[in-house]
């Protein structure tokens, strides 16, 4: 088991990882939010959903979500449809407007990653997706001596769309920047 000056030093290390989310932010289109581009690419990942489970997902309020919603629906990136098993329900959904705003991001991510690693041999670049699934895995578990009685969840796959899919304290805090800029 490491010592606690290593987990002190992975704690710093953690927190760093938000400058290197902020840097890829930079990619974004401009006027285009992280959390716009994260409920894109949650929907790209996981396909058709209610609104409740996109704010799930992203661990915000449902009034958040709700503006969140709203915008890029107003930009033609996703539909809201009756759901047919609850009418009083919607079902978003990405439109090919959205699919090509979310591939767009996509790329323009990639291609930064590729820029700043691009010194990292290929098995550094596989080790780190390994070792960043695992750690997010290690945090969808229950707590270590906590029995539910379930079977513990898989590791997810990384993501294969952007890197901002997991939902982070800027979302929980998103209430302090409301105004989603994405520009159609």
């Amino acid at each position: 088991m490491a010592e606690q000056a290593e987990y002190e030093e992975l704690m710093r290390q953690l927190g760093a990882v938000g400058s290197v989310r902020r840097e890829l932010g930079r990619v974004l289109p401009d006027g285009c939010s992280s959390g716009a581009a994260t409920a894109l690419a949650l929907l790209g990942r996981e396909g058709d959903m209610r609104i409740g489970r996109l704010a799930e997902l992203l661990a915000v309020d449902m009034s958040v979500t709700s503006r969140l919603v709203a915008h890029l629906a107003a930009r033609g990136w996703l539909d809201r449809s009756p759901d047919p098993a609850d009418r009083r329900s919607r079902v978003l959904r990405l439109t090919a407007e959205g699919r090509a705003r979310l591939a767009e991001l996509s790329d323009r991510t990639a291609q930064e990653l590729a820029r700043r690693l691009g010194d990292w041999s290929d098995d550094d670049v596989r080790r780190l997706i390994r070792l960043l699934s695992r750690l997010r895995a290690g945090f969808d578990d229950p707590r270590p001596g906590q029995d539910t009685g379930a079977e513990p969840p898989q590791p997810a796959p990384f993501p294969p769309v952007h890197p901002l899919t997991h939902a982070s304290e800027e979302h929980r805090n998103h209430d302090n920047h409301s105004k989603h800029r994405c520009a159609g």
